[in-house]
């Protein structure tokens, strides 16, 4: 994927609306990448004005497909830019923007906090079914190293031994 990016990037390279970067996660960048909640590589991160918190892109990873999906990035329907909204976003916005600030910062918290508790949850599991697989993994190791030996001679003895022959019927009087 990095040349198709590198390729990206130099499209974009003068342009005004659009910026094409990377950070390095496991190094200078961490802190960035922390903050973004960045766990795994390579991750596309993309922000629409006045969005501060990012989207994570989820399409495809050809120079065709980030191109057109980069052509598609500005500013999108929030209380901001209005205008840009559709009859549908504006329907489906509108609910949170009768909220409150105490309540739209309660459902975020919440909401936040079930996709940590659901990540953590998954990452726990994806811990334990690596360690099963590893245990699982050396013992199969084991046992190949153990017997294939064996198997070996197995084989070899078989290869000259003539092939079986079926008993002859016996004639029934």
């Amino acid at each position: 994927m990095k040349p198709d990016w590198d390729a990206l990037g130099e499209k974009y390279e003068d342009s005004k609306k659009v910026l094409i970067g990377d950070v390095d996660c496991t190094g200078s960048g961490k802190e960035l990448c922390d903050r973004f909640g960045v766990t795994g590589y390579p991750t596309l991160k993309y922000f629409n004005p006045p969005d501060t918190e990012g989207e994570t892109y989820e399409g495809g990873r050809s120079l065709k497909e980030l191109k057109k999906f980069a052509k598609s990035l500005g500013p999108g329907c929030s209380a901001a830019t209005w205008d840009k909204c559709s009859d549908a976003q504006k329907a489906e916005l509108q609910p949170y923007l009768d909220m409150s600030e105490e309540e739209l910062v309660a459902l975020r918290d919440a909401t936040q906090s079930a996709i940590d508790t659901a990540q953590s949850e998954h990452d726990a599991l994806l811990k334990q079914l690596q360690e099963t697989f590893e245990a699982s993994q050396k013992r199969l190791d084991e046992l190949k190293k153990a017997e294939q030996p064996k198997l070996k001679l197995v084989k070899t003895a078989l290869k000259g031994k003539p092939a079986p022959t079926e008993p002859a019927a016996k004639d029934e009087v």
